[in-house]
């Protein structure tokens, strides 16, 4: 047994986890007095990062217990406006910025725009969409663990222009000059392909907010983007839960991408989100 399968197993039996695949996805068992506690923090943290993804299932979190496990996590990340608890949904009843959510279907990591994007994040499920809205999760540790020798070294240096834009048209292709504009005035960052973390370990920086790689011909650029999202999105590296009310996922926002399958836009489907600062730029 490696010493890393070791300290998974270690981690597992004291968090009463269980592997949901392979290489991604952990369903942790601990009562929800056990979570708040704040007792098994550090085990969470260091499954989390191994993991990517763990499930809590049925734990029906409330908003203040769910803001509370989170601060056992990390430093808590209130939103823009000060408030705890994030809406996602695309009821405008629920969230007037539903149009800026509609990326959220496409694979991305929260906050690449930001010096350091978010930690962790937390979902929780309050209200099913009549049909669809699975959360698809992927491994990007492990998705770049498992390229050859020769990918890594291509790949190595390459660095990328991520803008806001570029994700909002995914989903709105021909937007007006006008609000094109608005969109672009939000800025553009250059992010390395490959993220060197401060552990020692390495993930690819993917997603809806990659625009271009830098010294690379339009065509090389999109290839290279569109094969990495690709390799790194096999079924291998990809856990997609389906929800339950009450269910809370928490993943790693610095190793894995997300989306939220398609679902009926008017259905009312809602979850709510919390989050913990990150710790590093992408380097």
């Amino acid at each position: 047994m490696s010493t890393a399968t070791a300290v998974q197993t270690t981690l597992q039996d004291r968090l009463a986890a269980e592997d949901l695949k392979p290489k991604i996805g952990s369903k942790v068992n601990l009562s929800k007095a056990d979570l708040l506690s704040g007792n098994y923090a550090a085990d969470l943290r260091e499954l989390l990062e191994l993991r990517g993804v763990l499930v809590f299932p049925k734990i029906n979190f409330t908003d203040e217990e769910q803001a509370a496990f989170t601060e056992t996590i990390g430093t808590f990340l209130p939103e823009i406006k000060g408030q705890k608890v994030y809406n996602i949904s695309l009821d405008k009843k629920k969230n007037p910025n539903r149009d800026y959510l509609k990326a959220s279907l496409y694979w991305h990591i929260d906050g690449t725009m930001n010096k350091r994007p978010i930690g962790a994040a937390i979902l929780s499920m309050k209200v099913l969409p009549t049909w669809g809205g699975d959360t698809d999760f992927c491994n990007t540790y492990a998705s770049y663990d498992a390229l050859s020798e020769e990918k890594k070294q291509e790949i190595e240096n390459l660095r990328v222009i991520h803008s806001m834009w570029n994700s909002q048209l995914y989903h709105s292709p021909e937007p007006t000059l006008e609000q094109l504009e608005q969109l672009m005035a939000m800025g553009e960052v250059e992010l390395p392909l490959v993220w060197k973390h401060r552990s020692g370990r390495k993930s690819l920086v993917l997603g809806n907010t990659a625009q271009e790689v830098l010294g690379k011909s339009r065509q090389e650029s999109a290839k290279i983007l569109h094969g990495l999202r690709e390799w790194a999105t096999q079924e291998q590296f990809v856990y997609t839960h389906e929800w339950s009310v009450g269910d809370s996922v928490m993943w790693d926002n610095t190793g894995t991408m997300h989306r939220a399958r398609p679902y009926d836009p008017d259905c009312g489907r809602l979850l709510h989100r919390t989050k913990t600062e990150g710790e590093e730029p992408i380097n």
